[in-house]
């Protein structure tokens, strides 16, 4: 649109070597830089660029589908508390919505807060809190003894228990090298190419709405001797190119020059700017901060990978199972101890289909392994080993 006709006004006559001239601007004013603070990096990182919360939802919905495991020393456990509770963790979400929000706020805000209710000493609920409410309060040592928890300007202190020194609040962060305490998003890292993709795409649509016609400018060539335009004729000018040409209603409408005024185009052209190429570069950008293959995200250039497959099988083993083992080693170390001794949270990469081509090389292998008893190739498989496995099979 024609947010801004004339990038000087305060000035009502412009002499130069060429005569007068009104820089004219038919494209909107730049968009800015992405602030580094939470809400903004939500608002402007992930909810308007495209590339980011897809790569967010991606990561927070796959690593959500992988179901836990509950051991018990080496053996597995089916039935248990501690997997009803991250199965239902409260009346108001089941475990994949509660730990996509998880995910999604750790590859947000680089934080992910996860907070116990307990009644009578028994776990009842989980909840996930918001990274944005959440502040850390250090302890005589410098590391959290607790943390505020802030809505509609009301503070509620979660504290560390002083007799058993359980704190009811799991913190996972991202590494960051200049905090010990917060971690870093990927969103902060990638800021820079969200900047310039949402900056493209903005131009993009102020190109658009104005027919496709870049910025210049008008230039007044007057008889020899004469002065420029007066500040009356420079206002009365401007005003009736704004109401003739501004807008997107008036995008396109053929523009009429008489008494010495020529048009002179002063921007570059979608294709002076390789602008697809451009926005490309910075999409794949802020997919590599977010370990997403940009053949996932439709991001044409990249050729990395011979196949999807292959690059989707990258993206799970590199990416997404990593969280999802940290989570779980966080829940083990976490809640373990309170339902009972010895007790160990896993997951189940058996339930991912993606990796099934992976899955049936291994088995491939194992069953060809003669030298190995049963309980070795289910070790090695990621199985727990069974009684009367300790034999080489025949």
């Amino acid at each position: 649109m024609f947010e801004k006709l004339f990038r000087r006004a305060a000035a009502p006559e412009v002499k130069s070597g060429t005569g007068s001239f009104i820089a004219l601007s038919l494209l909107g004013n730049g968009t800015g830089h992405v602030t580094r603070d939470f809400s903004a990096l939500a608002r402007e990182g992930v909810m308007q660029n495209a590339v980011a919360y897809r790569c967010v939802r991606m990561i927070a919905e796959g690593a959500a589908s992988v179901p836990f495991l509950l051991y018990e020393g080496a053996a597995e456990i089916e039935s248990h508390p501690l997997l009803a509770l991250l199965a239902a963790p409260n009346p108001g979400a089941t475990g994949t919505a509660l730990f996509e929000r998880w995910y999604a706020f750790l590859q947000c805000a680089g934080n992910a807060y996860l907070e116990v209710v307990s009644l009578r000493g028994a776990v009842r609920e989980l909840h996930v809190l918001r990274p944005d409410r959440m502040k850390a309060v250090p302890g005589p040592r410098g590391w959290p003894a607790g943390y505020d928890y802030t809505l509609d300007g009301e503070v509620r202190r979660i504290r560390r228990d002083a007799a058993t020194g359980f704190l009811p609040v799991l913190h996972a962060t991202l590494f960051h090298p200049l905090d010990d305490i917060y971690g870093y998003s990927p969103i902060s890292a990638a800021a820079t190419a969200i900047d310039v993709h949402n900056a493209g795409a903005h131009w993009t649509k102020s190109l658009l709405d104005n027919a496709a016609r870049p910025s210049g400018a008008l230039i007044y060539k007057g008889p020899d001797g004469q002065p420029g335009l007066t500040g009356e004729q420079f206002t009365r000018l401007k005003h009736e190119l704004e109401d003739a040409y501004q807008g997107a209603a008036n995008a396109g409408r053929p523009m009429v020059l008489e008494g010495g005024l020529d048009w002179r185009a002063m921007s570059y052209t979608p294709s002076d700017m390789d602008f697809t190429g451009l926005r490309n570069a910075a999409a794949r950008e802020i997919a590599l901060a977010f370990g997403v293959p940009p053949m996932l995200l439709g991001i044409p250039g990249d050729n990395t990978y011979s196949n999807y497959r292959e690059a989707n099988l990258a993206f799970w083993r590199q990416t997404v199972l990593p969280l999802v083992a940290r989570t779980a080693q966080g829940l083990s170390h976490w809640l373990g101890p309170r339902f009972g001794e010895n007790l160990r949270v896993g997951y189940d990469a058996d339930a991912v289909e993606a990796l099934a081509i992976e899955r049936e090389s291994v088995w491939d292998r194992l069953s060809k392994a003669e030298f190995l008893t049963r309980n070795e190739r289910r070790m090695a498989a990621g199985y727990s080993p069974v009684e009367g496995g300790d034999e080489v099979l025949s």
